[in-house]
């Protein structure tokens, strides 16, 4: 399957290149704080991703820049930061831990959102018997194992493909999950 991009039509009407109606040309680059700001705008589900080394110290980060991908097989994509410390660990190892966060975990969401080397101290956690990958008990309402299956570059993040080889609900029944937009932690809301 191919993909065209076009122009919308109000581009075409103010004369502007964007070099994407033909793939060719370099597109204007929107300014960093403008598209932290139309990111910032959007609430997601907040996740920790976990992960350990060959001598079984674990790493992890909080993120929202995750999302399932396909059900057969069964994928997920998280977006790690290429700079990070997670990332080189997470290649190496191959596997991950998706911890879901519910509306209390907001605790580890800002615990991982830090590059502070002493976040697991700041939460309670434990090795998953099934994988040995470090799960939140107490700040996730649920938990995707996964084996990595791509890497790809994009950016100053990498894309991590996962096959989720195990799930688990840690919480019956499951709370309202954590979300992060606006610049700021939200639960979401009760329904009747």
């Amino acid at each position: 399957m191919t993909i065209t991009p076009t122009v919308a039509s109000s581009d075409r009407e103010t004369g502007l290149e964007t070099g994407l109606e033909t793939g060719r040309g370099p597109a204007p680059v929107v300014d960093a704080d403008a598209f932290r700001s139309l990111m910032a705008a959007h609430p997601g589900g907040v996740a920790v991703v976990t992960t350990y080394d060959g001598s079984g110290e674990p790493y992890g980060f909080a993120c929202t820049a995750w999302c399932g991908v396909s059900l057969a097989p069964p994928l997920v994509l998280v977006c790690a930061s290429s700079s990070g410390s997670t990332l080189p660990v997470l290649a190496e190892r191959g596997r991950f831990a998706l911890n879901l966060l519910h509306g209390a975990g907001r605790r580890a969401a800002e615990a991982f959102a830090t590059r502070d080397a002493g976040r697991f101290t700041k939460v309670p956690w434990h090795r998953s018997p099934g994988t040995g990958l470090p799960v939140l008990p107490e700040d996730a309402h649920a938990v995707a194992e996964c084996r990595v299956t791509r890497l790809t570059e994009a950016g100053d993040h990498t894309i991590v493909l996962g096959e989720v080889v195990r799930t688990r609900e840690l919480a019956e029944p499951c709370p309202a999950p954590l979300l992060y937009g606006m610049r700021r932690y939200a639960v979401w809301p009760e329904t009747d």
